[in-house]
């Protein structure tokens, strides 16, 4: 089967009923950014972030290309689940509360995703989202953590931290970061949850640029991602139960470049994974204008009110030059069919490659699933694949682990 090119996100298909392409379930042909998002939230629900029938309930009541629609319908179920996590709270039903908060957040992430950042609407609905992720993590054991990780005066990076449910004085942890839309609470589907299957703690950030560090404290994005992964390394390395000499980084989506710039100048860090490479931003995005599907989002990030200067401020956010200092184990774990780019994982490869870095490329093949930007359409194959690396490169011994109290909860 032949590749898509890059961008193929904007491409309407010749078949114009919802079907499946090889990058999972495609809901709303003429609408394929649309479809996108939608094909996302409906493969996190196997891993906890929604049920599949409350997800095509919502869809059956959008009109299809409607933002506002969009935005209510995922709110209804989102605001459903809360309810029904409240009243289960109050029962004393806990498993059944974080069943519901779980897929609450998730549902509020949606429904966040497509108001214009200075809609009245948009900060409240995130922190909605963080609501339900604090009550789902308080309940784990052990207990979630809600941390501010020290990094500009007043402007902290808002980050849970999750320690794996294993013994152990000291345990590995994975810093989990979006990249440009995706946010610490989505980590969770994302990255977060096999992790802490296999023994690694978690650190789920929103670095510059990112969720909470960029709405409530205004923090844009960065080309020097290793400044803020250094932050966090820092806050890491004061607690007694982390293994400073085990802690690794990945990205997802726009944040493969953040994890592997991190790479190659925090060498504190053990090991960094792209979630979905990207070789150079300007590359990928550099030609689109304003009514590209992820402008808005993209000048929010960049911090910049056009396109064209957030794209001059992209020209820096490359990997060429960089990967050469990379010395940490480096995983790129891409898809095969990615209806955003493909070709700048294979750069970011071969230039790897090229330049004795111990880089591992996984291609997720359409015919196993997953194929789609960072496995959006089967997430749980993403979180094996990138877990099981990670585990290896640590030295756990997964049959050993699960002999020392797995915790269900997780």
């Amino acid at each position: 089967m032949d590749a898509l090119p890059d961008n193929a996100i904007e491409q309407i298909t010749d078949n114009r009923l919802p079907h499946y392409e090889p990058y999972g379930w495609h809901h709303w042909p003429e609408h394929p950014w649309l479809a996108y998002q939608f094909r996302r939230g409906l493969g996190e629900t196997q891993e906890g972030g929604g049920t599949v029938s409350e997800v095509f309930q919502a869809a059956s009541r959008m009109i299809p290309g409607d933002l506002e629609s969009w935005h209510v319908e995922w709110k209804r179920i989102g605001d459903r689940n809360w309810d029904r996590g409240l009243k289960a709270e109050a029962d004393g039903h806990i498993r059944t509360a974080m069943n519901c908060f779980l897929r609450a957040a998730d549902y509020y992430r949606q429904a966040e995703f497509h108001l214009e950042p200075t809609d009245p609407r948009r900060l409240p609905t995130f922190e909605a989202m963080e609501a339900c992720s604090t009550k789902f993590i308080g309940y784990l054991n052990p207990p979630g953590e809600v941390v501010d990780i020290p990094y500009e005066d007043g402007k902290p990076i808002c980050a849970y931290f999750v320690r794996a449910p294993f013994p152990g004085d000291r345990l590995p942890v994975l810093i989990c970061m979006g990249g440009l839309d995706s946010i610490k609470d989505e980590m969770w589907f994302m990255q977060a949850h096999g992790c802490l299957q296999r023994g690694i703690s978690v650190l789920m950030i929103d670095g510059p640029g990112q969720g909470g560090t960029l709405r409530r404290h205004g923090v844009v994005n960065r080309v020097d991602t290793e400044v803020a992964i250094g932050k966090c390394i820092d806050w890491l390395e004061t607690r007694s139960d982390v293994d400073p000499k085990r802690i690794a980084v990945c990205g997802s989506s726009l944040g493969g470049y953040y994890a592997a710039r991190a790479g190659c100048y925090e060498h504190r860090l053990a090991a960094a994974i792209s979630h979905g490479a990207i070789w150079d931003v300007h590359e990928m995005w550099g030609d689109k204008g304003e009514d590209f599907g992820l402008a808005m989002h993209i000048k929010w990030v960049f911090g910049k009110p056009t396109m064209k200067e957030a794209m001059e401020k992209a020209k820096a956010f490359t990997l060429n030059g960089h990967l050469d200092h990379m010395k940490c184990p480096y995983l790129i774990l891409h898809g095969g069919y990615d209806v955003l780019t493909v070709t700048g994982a294979t750069k970011a490869y071969e230039y790897a490659k090229s330049k004795g870095v111990n880089v591992t490329f996984r291609v997720v093949d359409p015919d196993e699933t997953g194929a789609e930007h960072c496995q959006h359409d089967n997430p749980t194959i993403g979180q094996e694949l990138l877990a099981d690396w990670l585990a290896d490169v640590f030295g756990i011994d997964q049959r050993a682990l699960l002999k020392t109290g797995w915790n269900p909860l997780v």
